[in-house]
């Protein structure tokens, strides 16, 4: 198969957006509709890639399309044009005022509630005009946004070890706890029974994570169905109001209700429910100097957050620093590999 020219210019930087969009959405529609071109538009110019590159990106159906082997590879490949031609621009402005700059954090319920505003809070004291933008999703959706270079690394929990497109390096290790509110009927209780709490309504981490799988498995394991009366978020806003207001069982990292007196640990051990907290960066992504500046803040308080050991890393994975180029390491979040 011959080899397609893609430096030839023919190929523009408007079909590595597309791309990235339409594998995102799964519509010509949606990714039109995204970019504010028109649908034709769009079909035009994935026409013309798919005959640069000499193969069908996308496979269409009666409810949108679908990326073949040929549209994941590139979609891949187009993303990290992007993200490091982003980066690129991020680095020249900023080394141009070291005062200021722009990182931009990806997290969810393990690593922002805690971890992410204690950092964030000892960097801004040392370079106020600094920019730290916050953006919280699933982990899945997180991972293409760090793909495409729409955040800079992800800070929560860790769930399988570095690859070659993925950097994870572990900040801290954490426990789950069963939690309450501090006037619940079961709150100071000794040995409460896991049967005990089958009638009070549950809040469940969503289906996508992995927490719910362990929480599922541990719930098997002691022949007890998974309770009906439920919600499904991974919002801790949500979670801490209905834990204040209502009979709710949560299950939570330990660190995020420590401090809370309005919310009490109930004794029920979730063994071997627990997890690791880090960092994840892209493995052959340069970090700007905000984003290192972030991460070595995150490190200096991770350092004093739990008693545990921190210099190992993932099972897996060798020791050492988080902060400098991602391949020499960085770490991550509760993140499951994607396709598209």
């Amino acid at each position: 198969m011959k080899i397609p020219r893609l430096l030839d210019g023919r190929l523009k930087f408007r079909h590595l957006v597309l791309v990235d969009a339409l594998c995102r959405q799964g519509s010509v529609v949606g990714a039109a509709a995204e970019l504010h071109v028109t649908q034709p538009a769009a079909t035009r110019s994935l026409h013309e890639l798919e005959d640069i590159l000499g193969v069908p990106l996308f496979e269409r159906g009666p409810r949108g399309i679908t990326a073949t082997v040929f549209g994941e590879a590139f979609t891949e490949h187009a993303r990290a044009v992007l993200a490091q031609l982003a980066q690129a621009g991020r680095h020249v402005v900023e080394l141009a005022d070291a005062d200021r700059g722009t990182v931009i954090v990806g997290t969810h319920l393990a690593g922002s509630n805690v971890l992410l505003p204690r950092a964030i809070a000892a960097l801004k004291k040392e370079r106020p005009y600094l920019t730290v933008v916050v953006r919280e999703a699933s982990p899945e959706a997180l991972l293409l946004e760090l793909e495409a270079g729409r955040v800079d690394f992800i800070v929560g929990r860790l769930t399988v070890p570095s690859d070659e497109r993925i950097v994870r390096r572990k900040l801290y290790d954490e426990s789950v706890e069963l939690v309450v509110r501090a006037s619940h009927a079961l709150a100071g209780r000794p040995n409460v029974d896991l049967a005990d709490l089958a009638d009070y309504p549950w809040i469940l981490p969503g289906a996508e994570t992995a927490l719910r799988r362990e929480i599922e498995e541990f719930f098997a394991r002691h022949g007890i169905a998974l309770p009906m009366n439920r919600v499904e978020t991974t919002s801790f806003l949500t979670v801490r109001q209905l834990l204040l207001e209502t009979d709710v069982v949560a299950a939570l990292p330990s660190l995020i209700t420590r401090d809370d007196t309005r919310i009490a640990r109930l004794s029920v051990p979730l063994e071997p429910i627990g997890h690791s907290v880090g960092l994840t960066l892209p493995a052959a992504r340069t970090l700007s100097p905000s984003a290192e500046a972030l991460i070595r803040s995150l490190e200096e308080i991770a350092a004093g957050m739990a008693p545990q050991d921190t210099s190992a890393d993932v099972p897996g994975e060798a020791p050492g620093g988080a902060s400098g180029n991602a391949g020499g390491g960085a770490s991550g979040g509760d993140s499951e590999g994607t396709s598209c």
